[in-house]
């Protein structure tokens, strides 16, 4: 059936306060657009802009907010059973939401739908008695044994199932939530109007439907009390928590790890995409100010060509424009994209964006390269989107053939004034003839650039945003999920309207959040701002959440998608990731592929008395923590001599409880090798400490409580191995820098500290640039690409503390 729509009558809120809604749940609406354009339409479509009772109105807004998107073209059928109540309850509306939901844009049997939503269906009070009645006598048991602490829900559950369309107001009493008048009665207990009978629990409700007063017994409560009788002390105590018992030992560990709980981060977070052949519901409505709603979706004949083309795959594209290096929110397309086709099987194409030449460099086409490749994901095919110009410009002349499309020659200025004052351009309705011709010009020169521009003729009413090529080329590559982040969400009328009016093929569209990370700046403009102005050392510096600094900084590529697989793909746009976040799975990859070794950043000397000058004892450290003493490989040699180096910040001239560190006449253990205690301090004129006297025991029986790290001094004429290595840590003090007015003043100095005098074990002198290490009580670190033979250079990846998992964030 059709709902005739009416013209416009009054303001948003004038509109819903009419249809019944209160005036701080119609302010609360009209505070969200989407909502308010939803309801605003519905109200149009349902013929009721002069006002309706409470009742419509209430399952109008349930309309506006929960009607099935991909089922939009029945929407009027639907709000018309509503104004006539031949659909007037919830559970009924509920039940038509599920129907068309699963009939999606098909046409169906009115006689089908009316059955599966109760339509006509009228339930008396005594079936309600009857039904409560047959509820209570299958419960009974627990009924006497529970007494007024049984669930009341599942009793009203097992009613509902009985009878889905009874009024639920007459099952059960909840005093909180009917909607109804409560009356006085003159019963026995007081209460004012006469009744002809009285079960109820203290309390008798009168309902006035339809402004005709009478009292309908709440049956379950009423059922109950004639049960149980009145409620005695113990009904109302709470009942006692009983220790859950102890599970038994299992003998077998691996048989009761065979099915462990899955982290959600483990969760699928492709589920949430449909499949191709799926692809014939409405995408979206486009409104208009002067003609109705537009609901754009495939024809059954546009989808089947589509699906033999791609032979029923998934299609997918990743678009990065090649104007800069990609950072960590373009990990997170890339995983949503490549992810989705290597789920299911299909291509994902590498489409360069290149529509602005003059930012784009055939550096940063390389770099997009590069780093796809670096993440794991391999392109189905790298195309730009300048290889379809001829299509382009063909669709253009289609476009404005069709009257949607003119040539126009306001400035660009003039366009933002008319686009702010939501204005036509007085060039908008030339005669199509007129704007082909002048296309025909513009395609050969013979307009002077910035003269002359095409424009689309969509509302000017809207706010909606749009892009030409980008559609398109999806549409013309057989997308099947054109997926991007919510700040494109503005474009999908657009992106329908255009390819709606081509009557192209359109693909499915979904927006999820960006990715928003912690003390630092992710739009290009500031990054490049940071590059250009020698803030950092370029797009690849470790400080930058650049994919080419973090790669620089010692993080692997399967830590980032672990990350963002961990955030997940979803909608919710207001939350900023911690950075603790993104370290936390960058040590639990490192963590299992980082070998072990000592390096000493900051080296105090100490001289072993007791061991003789030249003697060298070679020990045995473990590259790995759980090594088996029988694997060779997991452990690499230190030599253990007169003079060895430790970490200034291991010695205390002060000792004290708390404190397991080297002190005056205290003993440590020195990593892989034996406990020492320090006899002597030696100072220069300054009373600088210049080096440790320590005696070691050779027999290990004393056992201190700490445990140090250190590197061997000379021996064997093997000097320690001299690096350097740099400290990273958050480029920017604040936690969302780009939302201050200086962002460049909370830059954070010590960001980048350099320390040229460290010392490592020799072992690592045959380290490579990329190669991970975790030095041992200090970090995670990564070769760096400034190494030479004669001087290797460390940058630190993470830290060994781990404030994320114990937070729970």
């Amino acid at each position: 059936m059709e709902v005739k729509e009416e013209e416009s009558s009054g303001t948003p809120l004038e509109l819903f306060l009419k249809i019944g809604l209160d005036e701080r749940t119609a302010r609360n609406t009209i505070a969200n657009n989407k909502v308010t354009n939803n309801l605003t339409a519905v109200i149009h479509e349902a013929g009721v802009t002069e006002g309706c009772n409470r009742t419509i109105g209430n399952l109008l807004y349930t309309v506006a907010t929960k009607y099935p998107a991909n089922a939009v073209i029945h929407r009027p059928t639907l709000l018309g059973y509503i104004v006539s109540t031949k659909i007037k309850t919830p559970a009924q509306l509920e039940a038509a939401f599920s129907f068309l939901s699963s009939t999606a844009s098909e046409s169906f049997e009115l006689k089908e739908f009316e059955e599966a939503c109760g339509v006509g269906v009228d339930v008396s009070e005594e079936d309600i008695e009857q039904a409560v009645n047959e509820v209570f006598k299958q419960n009974k048991g627990s009924i006497l044994e529970l007494r007024y602490r049984i669930n009341v829900g599942d009793l009203f559950g097992h009613v509902r199932k009985r009878l889905p369309w009874a009024d639920p107001r007459i099952v059960k009493v909840n005093g909180t939530a009917h909607n109804t008048r409560v009356l006085d009665c003159n019963c026995d207990h007081g209460h004012g109007i006469a009744a002809k009978m009285c079960l109820c629990l203290g309390t008798c409700l009168h309902l006035e439907p339809r402004g005709q007063y009478f009292w309908k017994l709440k049956l379950i409560d009423a059922k109950l009390y004639e049960l149980l009788g009145e409620r005695t002390a113990a009904d109302n105590e709470k009942p006692s928590k009983q220790k859950k018992e102890k599970p038994a030992k299992v003998e077998d560990k691996k048989v009761a790890d065979e099915n462990p709980v899955q982290p959600a981060e483990d969760l699928n977070p492709f589920l949430i995409f449909p499949n191709p052949e799926e692809n014939f519901k409405v995408h979206t409505e486009v409104f208009f100010s002067n003609r109705p709603v537009l609901r754009c979706c495939n024809t059954k004949e546009v989808l089947d060509k589509h699906l033999k083309r791609t032979s029923g795959k998934v299609y997918t594209r990743f678009p990065p424009e090649p104007n800069g290096y990609l950072h960590i929110g373009h990990a997170k397309a890339m995983f949503v994209s490549f992810g989705l086709a290597k789920e299911r099987g299909g291509c994902c194409y590498l489409r360069y964006d290149d529509t602005n030449p003059e930012a784009e460099k055939k550096e940063y086409i390389d770099h997009i390269e590069e780093i796809v490749e670096w993440m794991g994901w391999k392109p189905f095919k790298i195309t730009y989107t300048s290889d379809y110009f001829q299509e382009l410009y063909e669709l253009a002349v289609e476009l404005i053939r069709r009257g949607h499309a003119y040539v126009d020659h306001q400035t660009p200025e003039e366009i933002k004034e008319y686009r702010e004052k939501k204005m036509d351009s007085p060039w908008r309705d030339r005669p199509i003839s007129e704007s082909l011709e002048l296309f025909e010009e513009m395609r050969r020169g013979m307009i002077e650039e910035g003269k002359a521009t095409l424009r689309m003729k969509q509302d000017m009413q809207s706010d909606n945003g749009y892009d030409y090529a980008h559609c398109i080329v999806d549409s013309l590559e057989d997308i099947t999920h054109s997926l991007c982040t919510l700040e494109f969400e503005t474009r999908r009328a657009s992106y329908y309207w255009l390819l709606h009016v081509l009557d192209l093929y359109q693909p499915y569209v979904w927006e999820y959040s960006r990715l928003n990370v912690t003390n630092t700046v992710m739009s290009k403009r500031k990054l490049n701002f940071l590059v250009t102005n020698k803030h950092v050392d370029g797009w690849d510096d470790p400080r930058l959440m650049t994919l080419a600094g973090l790669k620089r900084r010692g993080v692997t590529s399967t830590a980032i998608n672990a990350f963002v697989r961990g955030i997940g793909i979803t909608r919710s746009d207001c939350s900023t990731i911690r950075l603790e976040r993104l370290e936390y799975h960058i040590r639990e990859e490192l963590n299992r592929t980082a070998p072990r070794t000592m390096v000493v950043l900051q080296p105090l000397k100490v001289v072993i008395t007791n061991l003789e000058s030249g003697m060298v004892m070679d020990l045995d450290a473990k590259k790995w923590p759980d090594a088996s003493t029988e694997d060779s490989s997991a452990f690499y040699k230190v030599a253990f001599s007169r003079v060895v180096y430790i970490e200034q910040s291991d010695f205390r001239m002060k000792d004290s409880k708390d404190y397991y560190g080297l002190a005056p006449g205290k003993s440590v253990l020195l990593r892989y090798a034996f406990p020492i205690k320090c006899t002597e301090v030696v100072l220069d004129d300054d009373k600088s400490i210049v080096e440790i006297r320590a005696e070691y025991d050779p027999s290990k029986k004393t056992k201190p409580k700490g445990v140090i790290h250190w590197v061997a001094g000379p021996s064997r004429e093997v000097d320690p191995l001299s690096i350097e290595v740099r400290l990273f840590d958050k480029l920017f003090n604040s936690e969302n820098p780009a939302e201050l007015e200086d962002w460049l003043a909370d830059v954070n100095p010590q960001s980048r500290v350099v320390i040229s005098g460290a010392y490592a074990v020799p072992s690592l002198r045959d380290a490579a640039v990329g190669d991970r290490f975790q030095f041992e009580r200090l970090g995670y670190f990564v070769v760096d690409k400034d190494s030479t033979p004669e001087r290797l250079v460390f940058n630190r990846t993470v830290t060994l503390r781990d404030n994320y998992s114990k937070s729970g964030k």
